[in-house]
């Protein structure tokens, strides 16, 4: 398809359009123009981002390097996920840059005026466009799903950190299941371990004191014949832990002494808990990066209150993808009611509608998280409830 085309040519094009609706050459036309322009901003962006942050931490990165051999290496592992992530954020932002200049871009080079000169409605021109935004919100919303939990880890540390072998301030978090307060002096994710544990301990576990302190403690996972936890090693209270029987909760090993489990030493013990090292050390990473399944179960987990906040995110998962195209839908009028065919202008237009569209989000958002006000449910889907309807009018007035 010539950049420039006639009306005589738009008119045949018409006609095929009108007897066949299936994707159409022009179709696979605009298809590529949005495509390379996702492809060139999304590489872009990602560059910049990229060469940003890489020249703030390349001391840390040489460090890296010196201990595991390739600074190529590090730099991948590091930014692979963050990748991931960035996309993430940005992929409705992609999608409506990208639609946006490819109907400037038919505007400017008259395509757009010939197809219109055809009988062939915005709304058929545009079809396209809508069809790709879904596919880029539903490879995001995979991304959400499927990539990110993967990464996650990897994502919860920073690059002053990236080893884990930094010592973290930890925050006491308490066991609701069995009321015990977690706490210690710091944490270090390359082994799950907390240093100087201290865990305070309710009445019902009287027999231990009032709480346990040990050198370190260690996080292990869940097998079939053992409770996931934390291993206490070097315990220095209680001072008569070997003369302690287990301690239980409806009739299940809370804490579990050396007197009576076999694969303790004299001076450990072992706490049973399903709040797992991710959840005590990485809170907000653990919430943002989890996949939807993995929200549910720790709503429904008895050791954690994450409370109103994971169910706004929970709701926020499904309505997102319905949200990245009716910011699509509010963009594109802008460029369809304009005269003049000026792209900078419409990148100022689109910004301006962007950063009103992501402010009432968060706003939303906040209002769900900080508030009884708004339930969570409500907090995620009034966004779309706000601006559906201006999208679906705006593109019956612009699209005929």
């Amino acid at each position: 398809v010539p950049n420039h085309m006639s009306v005589i040519q738009a008119n045949r094009l018409g006609g095929h359009w009108k007897r066949n609706s299936k994707m159409t050459t022009f179709d696979r036309y605009i298809l590529r123009i949005f495509a390379k322009v996702l492809a060139i901003s999304f590489l872009s962006l990602t560059g910049l981002f990229i060469i940003i942050d890489m020249f703030g931490n390349l001391e840390e990165f040489i460090s890296y390097a010196e201990r595991q051999g390739s600074l190529f290496g590090v730099l991948t592992d590091y930014y692979g996920a963050r990748v991931l992530s960035f996309f993430d954020r940005i992929s409705a932002l992609l999608a409506l840059i990208a639609a946006i200049f490819t109907l400037t871009w038919l505007h400017r080079t008259n395509e757009l005026t010939a197809l219109m000169a055809a009988g062939i409605s915005k709304a058929r021109v545009v079809r396209p466009l809508l069809g790709a935004t879904i596919v880029v919100a539903l490879l995001a919303a995979a991304n959400r799903e499927a990539t990110l939990p993967k990464v996650r880890d990897k994502l919860s540390r920073n690059a002053q950190d990236w080893l884990g072998d930094t010592a973290k301030q930890l925050r006491p978090t308490r066991d609701y299941h069995s009321q015990i307060l977690i706490g210690g002096k710091a944490t270090m994710a390359a082994e799950e371990q907390i240093t100087q544990p201290s865990f305070r301990l309710p009445k019902t576990f009287a027999s231990f004191g009032r709480q346990l302190v040990a050198k370190n403690a260690f996080y292990h996972a869940p097998k079939p014949n053992r409770p996931g936890g934390y291993l206490l090693q070097g315990v220095t209270q209680p001072d008569n832990l070997t003369e302690l029987p287990t301690a239980r909760l409806a009739n299940e090993p809370v804490i579990l002494s050396p007197s009576d489990t076999d694969w303790l030493k004299e001076t450990e013990c072992f706490v049973a808990s399903n709040i797992t090292f991710e959840h005590l050390a990485v809170k907000a990473s653990w919430r943002q990066y989890s996949s939807t399944v993995d929200l549910v179960k720790d709503l429904r987990n008895p050791s954690l209150d994450y409370g109103v906040g994971t169910r706004v995110i929970v709701h926020q998962r499904f309505v997102q993808p319905i949200l990245d195209v009716t910011l699509l839908l509010l963009g594109l009028p802008l460029v369809l009611s304009r005269s003049n065919r000026n792209m900078f202008m419409a990148a100022a237009q689109c910004l301006a509608l962007v950063a009103g569209f992501f402010v009432v989000m968060l706003a939303c958002q906040t209002l769900g998280k900080s508030t009884f006000l708004v339930s969570p449910a409500l907090a995620a889907w009034l966004p779309l409830l706000i601006f559906a309807p201006i999208a679906y009018t705006a593109a019956l007035r612009r699209w005929e």
